[in-house]
């Protein structure tokens, strides 16, 4: 009989070590359970995937048939993510006007939360006094009629150059010409002027071409596709590999702004000599409220600019790709000998026309 009570205690042993976690699933499973009646209603998807399944190719038709359904305000679930997507004017304006500080802040991808990277921006920052902070410099100081008007002979200059590097490879070149990447690249040049009143776009600069190739590649990773924004759960294996490399690119960003920055301090202490760019809007900062820091951090400072200089190349990169093809598409319902006559134009006439539009 000793056999049989050995097997009555690995029996309740086992049960022991069981028990509470059986307890622990019958209780989540019950509070899962509370806390869904009190959501807004939903197809209830499948396990793992959620819903993503049952968008289809075409959401906005799939969406307009669960407001049918569930009325205008529905809760989904893509992979592990909860969504509660509103489907009308009037639930839109409840959320955003009465329930706005709620609501304010939005979900930070994987890539954007390396090394801070999300805090510089004011889209993505945590609502708190940083972001008031953010916000008012943004429409204070930049974002002013002044501060636009101080900055136009820098982008004269930049037109002029764009103009030039034309001219000259069409001068040394008998193909054509890719026109968006001169534009992308004169784009650059004056962002790194108004941001640095420096010329990142110069073959003579090193340390301007590293930074130009850093804050592509800052770009390429943010625009991917990224499953652990979907599923959380892998974000310890990266099955993508995407947050290493915006560590690794990220890091390598930070060093050249932070030389960027130990440049301009030593510049000011030797010279006394203050420039008009957004770098020193940044430095000028002095804190108002209490709960404001007197000054703007070092962390703080290259965090903001990466995010203003990696946003607006985005912006530029899709705003040329749209231009161009909408250029390409143009083309083709041209007239062949309206095409000769626009080949013909001199370039003085074409810095006329530029002239005329107040880029001398």
């Amino acid at each position: 009989m000793e056999w049989a009570w050995e097997y009555v205690n690995i029996f309740w042993s086992i049960t022991t070590i069981l028990l509470p976690f059986f307890f622990l699933q019958h209780f989540h499973r019950r509070r899962s359970s509370k806390n869904r009646r009190l959501l807004p209603p939903g197809p209830r998807g499948w396990p793992l995937f959620g819903n993503m399944f049952e968008l289809g190719k075409e959401p906005h038709k799939t969406l307009m048939g669960l407001k049918q359904k569930y009325g205008p305000v529905v809760w989904l679930k893509l992979g592990s993510i909860n969504t509660m997507v509103m489907l009308s004017a009037e639930a839109a304006a409840e959320f955003f006007k009465n329930h706005d500080g709620a609501f304010a802040e939005r979900s930070v991808t994987e890539v954007m939360k390396s090394h801070g990277y999300y805090k510089g921006s004011v889209a993505l920052a945590p609502y708190g006094t940083y972001w008031r902070i953010m916000k008012r410099i943004m429409t204070v100081q930049m974002l002013v009629n002044k501060r636009i008007n101080e900055t136009m002979d820098v982008r004269r200059k930049c037109i002029d150059d764009l103009i030039e590097w034309i001219r000259n490879r069409e001068a040394n070149s008998s193909g054509g010409i890719h026109v968006a990447k001169f534009v992308f690249l004169s784009s650059f040049n004056m962002l790194g002027k108004l941001l640095l009143s420096r010329e990142l776009v110069d073959p003579k600069s090193k340390k301007g071409s590293e930074f130009f190739a850093a804050m592509v590649g800052l770009m390429e990773c943010s625009g991917h596709q990224n499953i652990v924004d979907v599923f959380p759960w892998l974000r310890w294996m990266d099955p993508q590999g995407l947050r290493r490399k915006m560590d690794r690119g990220l890091g390598k960003t930070i060093e050249i702004v932070s030389g960027f920055l130990k440049e301009r301090f030593e510049e000011r202490e030797r010279t006394g000599e203050k420039k008009k760019d957004f770098l020193e809007v940044l430095l000028e900062y002095e804190g108002k409220g209490k709960d404001e820091p007197e000054k703007l951090s070092d962390q703080e400072l290259i965090l903001i600019i990466l995010v203003i200089g990696v946003l607006s190349i985005f912006e530029i990169s899709a705003g040329g790709m749209d231009e161009t093809g909408s250029a390409c598409s143009c083309k083709d319902s041209i007239p062949s000998s309206m095409m000769e006559i626009a080949v013909k134009i001199p370039w003085k006439s074409l810095h006329h026309v530029l002239k005329g539009m107040g880029v001398r």
